[in-house]
């Protein structure tokens, strides 16, 4: 299932804004994802943030991990060199795409630095009106695999997938930490 609008709208923007702008994080810190995404679905990725990091995930979001040191409104070299030093840093790309996200200047320059990084491990996360809605995405998003969340079999708890289809796909913890690909079930 694909992660919705109304379940990620649950949480509070500005508490997270405050939580985090009290911490600053060294340029050394190494993230398990780089969350990539549209500015305008910051309502979405505060939450989609929290749930990463109840999986056990440290995750990157811009304005969150380096809210008081990038400006929005003066984009600078030192704004995209902050950003490439972040995505060195993180193990994966986890590119949460939705309605906004075609009209974002900086989530394909994003993917495209992070693709060119060796060893790089990308993955699309829709954010979808209905938990089983069909994706379709920009032409280039298929050359990724997809996240999702579901049940896992015969247990009470979820767990993230990185699928290719509906019939390929591993788990996403091995993915990411053992370079395991989705395989055939």
């Amino acid at each position: 299932m694909f992660f919705t609008k109304s379940r990620l709208k649950n949480y509070s923007l500005s508490e997270t804004i405050v939580q985090n702008s009290l911490n600053f994080t060294s340029l050394d810190t190494t993230f398990d994802i780089f969350l990539s995404h549209s500015y305008d679905d910051k309502e979405y990725i505060a939450e989609l943030k929290r749930i990463l990091e109840k999986y056990g995930y440290s995750v990157y979001v811009d304005w969150i991990t380096d809210g008081t040191t990038l400006c929005r409104n003066n984009v600078s070299k030192e704004t995209a060199e902050l950003i490439r030093i972040r995505m060195r840093h993180s193990k994966s790309m986890i590119f949460a795409t939705s309605s906004n996200s075609p009209n974002s200047k900086w989530m394909p320059w994003e993917l495209g630095c992070f693709d060119g990084l060796k060893n790089s491990k990308i993955a699309i996360l829709p954010i979808t009106e209905n938990a089983n809605d069909n994706f379709k995405g920009q032409e280039y998003l298929t050359l990724y695999p997809y996240i999702t969340e579901e049940q896992i079999s015969g247990k009470d708890t979820k767990t993230l997938w990185i699928n290719e289809t509906n019939t390929k796909y591993v788990n996403f913890r091995k993915w990411l930490n053992e370079d395991k690909k989705p395989y055939l079930h």
